[in-house]
């Protein structure tokens, strides 16, 4: 493992940089996904015959601003559940409009315009994500030890397979590029507020034996790198762990 403050950069570091993207996974039919900034407007649908449930994550609401039409048959109720926070939307058979909208006030201070279509679709469930929370959490994960040595803290964390609070971290499915008798594939991402991860697979596609060195695979961002097996025989595979400032690595 090694700390890099300037490195130089090879070529094989230019094309591992060109493998970094990632894809996401898709969501399940009946639930829904949002990601949100504080004054944002979120879209989504909610369930014509039965209950919608939307939830904050690492948040809770703590009120809804909405119009009431006086009818009962010709308005959409709103009912808080205190123990986790969330609120759940019902919308009666006679409701006649086709869609809803309220203002949502969360417990960490963000506010939210919520408008949705009203679906002939199950029970639903709105899960919406604020970045600046992850980001903050993932600032103060960072700021417990000097940066390099949060840097080697995440390769300990990566290498381990664990999650990291507030990190974002996200699986790859880009496929593997070769240089030479080498094979380089992102594996997953890491992302946090100052720092950034990389998981890489690196497989040995020639005859010969092939021997890695942590140069090879830095840039001049590069803070921490950890290749858990340096020497390749024909055939072999094994796994690197490279860490640098977030935005450096390639990140899109």
């Amino acid at each position: 493992m090694a700390y890099r403050r300037k490195t130089r950069a090879w070529s094989l570091a230019l094309c591992a940089s060109t493998i970094l993207a990632f894809s996401g996974s898709g969501a399940q039919a009946a639930d829904q996904f949002k990601q949100a900034a504080d004054g944002a407007s979120i879209e989504c649908a909610v369930s014509a015959r039965e209950l919608t449930r939307f939830a904050l994550v690492d948040d809770q609401f703590a009120s809804v601003s909405k119009i009431s039409t006086g009818t009962p048959y010709n308005d959409f109720a709103v009912t808080n559940e205190p123990l986790r926070g969330d609120i759940y939307v019902s919308v009666p058979e006679t409701f006649a409009a086709r869609s809803i909208s309220f203002f949502a006030t969360t417990k960490k201070g963000f506010v939210y315009k919520v408008s949705c279509q009203v679906e002939p679709v199950p029970a639903v469930q709105v899960f919406i994500t604020n970045p600046a929370i992850a980001t903050n959490k993932a600032a103060g994960w960072e700021s417990e030890t000097p940066l390099e040595t949060s840097a080697v803290r995440l390769i300990q964390a990566m290498a381990n397979d664990r999650t990291v609070d507030g990190f974002e971290v996200r699986q790859s499915s880009a496929l593997p590029a070769r240089v030479g008798d080498l094979e380089v594939q992102l594996i997953a991402d890491y992302r946090g507020s100052a720092l950034g991860g990389k998981v890489i697979r690196l497989a040995n596609r020639g005859r010969k034996p092939l021997t890695l060195a942590e140069a090879d695979l830095a840039s001049s961002r590069t803070l921490a790198i950890s290749i858990a097996q340096p020497t390749l025989q024909s055939g072999e595979s094994t796994v690197a762990f490279i860490v640098g400032s977030n935005g450096g690595l390639g990140h899109d």
